[in-house]
């Protein structure tokens, strides 16, 4: 029997360790019942989906909630399951490196051994400036290493192509720009949404310093066809809670319709889910 990391750093290098062989796929969990069934149904590692996290305390994604919303979520998660927790936290909270080491210092305090950073404050603005960005990401590997943390993974996003910002035909050269800034700055990962091309994702995978995040979901590559192309973290997003709030709405439909509820026979029952936290 493996024996459980006896400390948050401890935590953080066996994420570290998922980043390299088998590919990390990280089903994104949005609270703490989500990430107990996900790390019951045999996920290596938790990661947050901020938009599940917004969601579920009803505001909309994209910078929706404050550091301590957000973090509060992480630290529900972190206390029910004992695999690594990895939380996104959107774009650090505010603009400058402060504000980036801030956030990760109270992430770490929560329970946290790795976060999603993104290059860009909301879908609106221009994305940080690559000096800029790897300020701080640099301000984010300082505050881990005084939090106690040296070793947290920083999955350093890009969203030169979820915005597609620029030329089409500059952003793949764009986005090696900036994997290399962020790995020299102390990312540990590169995530970039938006890249759903395998052949662009197989020359990215083979061209970044850093090991390439990539996602999944209805319409998107398999997970076989992601690691196929070199891809070493794979991850959903709001995928998960997308269905589960499907799943609530057409069981609210049938029972209003039809005055009736019919379950099948995987359906979690209520003494299920009340076991995840007994």
């Amino acid at each position: 029997m493996a024996t459980a990391p006896s400390s948050l750093n401890d935590k953080a290098r066996l994420l570290h360790s998922y980043h390299s062989g088998s590919p990390l796929v990280l089903p994104n969990a949005w609270d703490a019942a989500s990430a107990a069934l996900i790390a019951a149904a045999g996920a290596r590692a938790v990661a947050t989906t901020s938009g599940g996290v917004s969601w579920a305390l009803g505001r909309p994604d994209g910078q929706g909630l404050s550091r301590t919303e957000m973090l509060a979520m992480a630290e529900r998660i972190a206390s029910v399951v004992d695999v690594p927790v990895t939380a996104d936290i959107e774009g650090g909270y505010g603009p400058s490196a402060q504000d980036v080491a801030e956030t990760v210092g109270a992430a770490v305090a929560a329970g946290v051994v790795g976060i999603n950073l993104e290059d860009s404050g909301a879908a609106d603005a221009p994305l940080f400036g690559v000096e800029e960005q790897a300020e701080r990401i640099g301000a984010a590997r300082e505050a881990a290493a005084r939090a106690g943390v040296p070793d947290l993974l920083i999955n350093a996003r890009t969203d030169v192509f979820l915005f597609e910002v620029g030329e089409p035909t500059e952003r793949f050269d764009e986005v090696v720009t900036r994997a290399r800034a962020y790995a020299e700055a102390g990312a540990d990962c590169l995530f970039v949404p938006g890249l759903v091309n395998l052949p662009v994702l197989k020359l990215l995978a083979g061209t970044s310093p850093l090991p390439v995040n990539a996602m999944t979901g209805p319409g998107g590559p398999r997970v076989s066809e992601l690691a196929a192309a070199g891809v070493q973290r794979i991850s959903v997003g709001t995928a998960m809670a997308e269905l589960a709030y499907t799943a609530a709405r057409d069981a609210a439909r049938e029972l209003l319709a039809e005055g009736d509820e019919h379950k099948n026979a995987d359906t979690l029952t209520y003494a299920d889910l009340n076991g995840l936290f007994a």
